[in-house]
């Protein structure tokens, strides 16, 4: 049965690695988690006179380079002037060179969004009239050629290292204490090791290229890994590295020192036993508390270092949205990771160290829990990035969350099936048990026989060396009797007949006839039996060995062919194997989300891009200065874009009109909205200006004064209930 699955699941594994490649090759270019929101002049715009400066607008802070943003003629001849500047919140800006003649001009921006992610895009606005342009601005960004891709799967691979490194560690010590000694095991934890090593390394060199040119030639650029280092992002990846070095500790002790303490059998226990096998002395309970608290440190400071410098980081609610990633992070590992080591222990692990039942029942709790946890903290994250109900469609990161709801669904499900399995080995255990005493039974019959057959050789090899020795004894005897005789009849014969002295050769002869028969009746020598006996005792010994070491190979191939025959633990084998596959897929797809624009955003430069163009055709934006702001309060109905005009912009009076929309482009009315102006460089402000409400979603206020011209922060606040209210800003230009 193992030969025909085998195959297969090699073939299932190639497939799901195969499906998760496609899923990270054929997705659509990565789109930055930062959105331009809005901009002055306007996508499109054609304004009277030249601006003397760009401002871009975004969904969230962004860093900045020298040529983040360029400003280009029709000719395509930069006219931006400096380096761009930050005056308020999101908002950023560059200064053009004066006297700009009419035409259309193209800015182009590069920039690196607070999430990681980089952000390039590029519009146009015209002064005087649209005229041609010879500027071509390319669509792509550094993050759509190879270098990109590499660093998708280089952030696909550290994912799936830490999953296994982590999960298979607390497989390890939370449900299967053994598994410590499985070689097979080992390989998986240190393989998640080095993954996540080598892709951090990897992350950390394509770093520079990723957010700047895209080039393959940059990666080895030092002075672009220098400011990598420094920024946020770098400083996550070598914490990272500094985490993995701990973890190595962690790993030798634990296949180690911990491994030597862990039995070779972890004896079945009753189900209420919610232990991890884990039952010897107090200093095996303190190492393995101790590795326990020293894991979760470790694995806690890994997830951080994802959370710190993604999602997570920005957006609402950050100081909570980070804690919950990493709870996140930790639930998948100990799930998907834990899944992984059960699958590697069901297929790979040896006969003396079986995967027990309740190993798998201890995951099965843990699995529950984590899945308990990932529902939790991911109800909390899809709110977040998402914000409504009409984001799971409505943009590609709902669409992308919905197909990881899916996936999980189906994962339970299957999940469902391998407890039922788990269920119907526990129903097993008696007839195990018996068919066990039986097959000890036979075995101890068996080698009863066996003894018994080796008593009756013995016996009969010993009488058979009794009757040589006493044939040998017999026969000495005779020979000793026959020479005495022979030696008695000669000296009667002396004795009788008085021989003269020349009968001495007659007794010569009959002596030297005495000596023939002595030597003719010698008898065998002793030493020749007690040899023939040794040799047969040496080759009864080495047969014994062998029967020996033939019975155990037999018992471990049988016991084998049981596991592998027994229908039960095959189903846990095949259920466990779909998990996993499914688990393959999931983390594809949880690494593509993780670098698409949040709903959120998206729909909130929708709504920007929307307002935009209501004013240009409502007549909004008729005034010298006009800005467009997206917010968001949090609450309910709390999202949408507030738009000002300024009249005629100049240091005096001026006429003021707010406009607020919901996110389809449709007045809306809030409870409140509030004014303030500030000029920072002389310390002048902030200003209060309280409109008056016209009608549905229009307020106004004439004869609002400012004292001078300069570069004026102007302050919207929009309260859309009792308790939740927003403030978003842009700079205008006065004067």
């Amino acid at each position: 049965m193992t030969q025909t699955i085998a195959p297969r699941v090699r073939t299932l594994v190639l497939l799901i690695l195969a499906v998760a490649g496609a899923l990270l090759a054929g997705a659509a270019p990565v789109s930055a988690h930062a959105a331009l929101t809005g901009s002055d002049p306007a996508q499109g715009a054609v304004v009277a006179a030249a601006p003397s400066q760009v401002s871009l607008t975004f969904s969230e802070p962004i860093a900045v380079g020298d040529d983040s943003v360029r400003v280009l003629d029709p000719k395509g001849e930069r006219v931006d002037k400096g380096d761009p500047a930050n005056p308020s919140g999101t908002t950023y800006s560059v200064r053009l060179v004066s006297g700009l003649p009419d035409g259309t001009y193209t800015v182009a921006y590069q920039v690196v969004s607070a999430d990681s992610h980089p952000v390039a895009g590029a519009f146009t606005f015209s002064i005087g009239a649209p005229s041609e342009t010879t500027v071509s601005v390319s669509a792509q960004g550094s993050d759509d050629g190879l270098v990109g891709w590499l660093y998708g799967f280089g952030r696909y691979v550290s994912y799936a290292g830490f999953v296994v490194l982590a999960g298979g560690a607390a497989f390890v010590l939370a449900c299967w204490a053994p598994g410590a000694r499985v070689r097979a095991v080992q390989r998986l934890v240190v393989s998640g090791w080095l993954a996540l090593t080598a892709a951090t390394l990897g992350l950390l060199m394509l770093r520079g290229s990723y957010t700047t040119s895209g080039k393959v030639g940059d990666v080895f650029d030092l002075e672009l890994l220098g400011d990598v280092l420094q920024t946020k992002t770098g400083a996550a990846l070598v914490s990272r590295l500094l985490l993995l070095a701990a973890a190595a500790l962690f790993i030798a002790v634990l296949f180690g020192a911990y491994a030597r303490t862990a039995d070779a059998v972890e004896p079945d226990r009753d189900a209420e036993d919610d232990g991890g096998g884990d039952d010897g002395g107090p200093d095996k309970r303190d190492l393995t508390f101790g590795l326990a608290l020293g894991g979760t440190v470790v694995a806690a400071g890994l997830a951080a270092s994802w959370a710190m410098s993604e999602h997570a980081s920005q957006g609402l609610q950050a100081g909570v949205a980070m804690p919950v990633d990493v709870v996140h992070l930790l639930a998948v590992a100990a799930w998907l990771g834990g899944l992984t080591t059960l699958l590697v222990a069901l297929y790979r692990a040896p006969v003396e160290t079986p995967v027990g039942r309740d190993a798998v029942r201890r995951f099965s709790r843990l699995a529950f829990g984590s899945v308990v946890t990932l529902a939790v903290t991911g109800v909390y994250q899809s709110w977040r990035q998402l914000g409504s109900w009409s984001a799971f469609t409505d943009t590609r990161y709902g669409q992308l969350l919905l197909v990881k709801i899916a996936l999980v669904a189906v994962m339970v499900a299957v999940a469902f099936l391998s407890r039922r399995w788990t269920q119907r080995l526990a129903d097993a255990r008696v007839s195990e048990a018996a068919e066990e005493a039986e097959r000890t039974e036979a075995t101890e019959r068996a080698e009863e026989a066996v003894r018994a057959e080796e008593a009756v050789r013995t016996k009969e090899a010993v009488r058979t060396k009794e009757a040589v020795r006493a044939e040998a004894t017999e026969r000495a005897e005779e020979a000793v009797r026959a020479e005495e005789a022979v030696r008695a009849e000669a000296t009667e014969r002396a004795e009788e007949e008085k021989q003269p002295a020349g009968t001495a050769p007659a007794e010569a002869s009959g002596t030297s006839e005495v000596s023939e028969a002595s030597m003719a009746v010698e008898p065998p020598k002793a030493s020749d039996a007690f040899d023939a006996e040794k040799a047969e005792a040496g080759q009864d010994s080495v047969r014994a060995a062998q029967l020996a070491r033939q019975r155990a190979a037999a018992e471990a191939a049988r016991q084998k062919r049981l596991r592998d025959a027994d229908p039960n633990r095959f189903g846990l084998r095949r259920s466990v194997l779909a998990e996993a596959g499914i688990a393959v897929v999931l983390l594809a797809v949880t690494t593509v989300l993780t670098q698409t624009e949040p709903g959120r955003t998206e729909q909130d430069a929708r709504a920007a891009t929307a307002a935009s163009s209501s004013a240009s055709t409502t007549g909004q934006g008729s005034g010298a200065v006009s800005l467009t702001m997206p917010f968001d309060t949090g609450g309910r109905s709390g999202k949408g874009v507030v738009s000002i005009d300024l009249d005629p912009a100049q240091a005096g009076d001026n006429a003021l009109h707010v406009y607020v929309e919901g996110p389809d482009g449709t007045p809306v009315d809030v409870p409140e909205v509030k004014i303030a102006l500030t000029l920072a460089a002389q310390n002048i402000g902030p200003l209060p200006v309280a409109p008056d409400h016209v009608t549905t979603g229009h307020w106004s206020a004439s004869r609002v004064q400012i004292p001078m011209a300069g570069d004026w922060k102007v302050e919207v606040t929009v309260r859309t209930s009792d308790i939740d209210q927003v403030t978003v800003s842009k700079n205008a230009q006065i004067g």
